[in-house]
């Protein structure tokens, strides 16, 4: 049995007392709730940005740690350190900006940042350093080098000095000796006259005839044997004088070994224009092949 109400009062779902159910109304969301309900949170929808949520500024970490390592590489290699100040430089600009970018929040790679500058003024260092030790390296080679050619002047013009004092050693004047490297001692007389017979081959009518006379002597251990025992003669004039050959058997030519302690002497005929027969110089090497020439010169009687 239902209880009677005034006439002014209203059921749950807000319908007058009394009256029948009838269809249920749709209720609008946003409406304000009822009298008496419970208040409705209302949660509100996400709105989304244009663009979205911004991105960090990453970059110059990045490059700040690529760069670093390039440059520290670099600087380990003597021949490409030269090359290593730049991106070590680099490193280090863009390491601050990083840093600098991190510190506002505008970035997330504080770590790779921080690296890049230690690695930039690492490699700065690296390189400042190879510089040094390569401009040492260098300084040192030049003197080397300086010191080498230096070496070889004085060498050569020791050598000139010494070639010079053997070149004066070996023209002598008449009767002086002469020792060579092998150890013969050789001794060439003053020239004296010599008459060849009617048969002489080598002389002209007028010419002046004169006899040499070439004393060899083994001042060593060991016998030498003299390879060639003939003296070239030349006059005055430095014309070669013309051998005389006659058969009287006073020439004697040096051939053959010498031994320890004993000489050898030879004996020689030249014939010299009458112009030119006021001196004479007299070559001999007791191997022509080897050893230089010696000389012997003066004036004639």
């Amino acid at each position: 049995m239902r209880v009677p109400t005034s006439p002014g009062d209203q059921q749950p779902d807000g319908r007058p007392d009394g009256a029948e159910p009838g269809p249920r109304a749709e209720r609008d969301p946003w409406a304000a709730p009822p009298p008496g309900s419970e208040p409705v949170e209302r949660v509100p929808y996400p709105v989304a940005t244009p663009w979205g949520a911004p991105h960090p500024r990453n970059g110059m970490g990045v490059s700040a740690l690529v760069l670093g390592i390039t440059g520290v590489l670099l600087s380990l290699f003597i021949v490409l350190f030269w090359l290593a100040w730049l991106p070590a430089l680099l490193a280090l600009i863009f390491g601050g900006i990083g840093l600098s970018q991190a510190r506002k929040g505008l970035a997330t790679n504080r770590g790779m940042a921080l690296t890049g500058v230690i690695l930039g003024v690492a490699g700065l260092l690296i390189a400042a350093a190879s510089a040094v030790f390569t401009a040492v390296i260098v300084d040192k080679a030049v003197d080397h080098v300086r010191a080498k050619v230096e070496e070889s002047k004085a060498s050569d013009e020791s050598s000139k000095k010494a070639e010079a004092a053997a070149e004066k050693a070996r023209h002598l004047a008449f009767g002086e000796a002469y020792t060579f490297t092998n150890g013969l001692k050789v001794t060439v007389g003053k020239p004296g006259p010599f008459t060849p017979d009617e048969f002489a081959n080598g002389h002209a009518k007028d010419n002046k005839a004169i006899e040499v006379t070439v004393t060899v002597v083994n001042t060593g251990a060991e016998r030498v044997r003299v390879e060639t025992g003939l003296p070239d003669v030349s006059d005055a004039d430095g014309a070669t004088a013309e051998l005389v050959i006659d058969g009287s058997g006073r020439q004697k030519v040096i051939d053959g070994y010498v031994l320890p302690g004993r000489k050898a002497v030879g004996t020689y005929a030249f014939s010299l224009p009458p112009k030119a027969a006021g001196k004479a110089e007299v070559a001999f090497s007791p191997d022509a092949l080897k050893l230089p020439d010696a000389y012997w010169s003066g004036a004639l009687g």
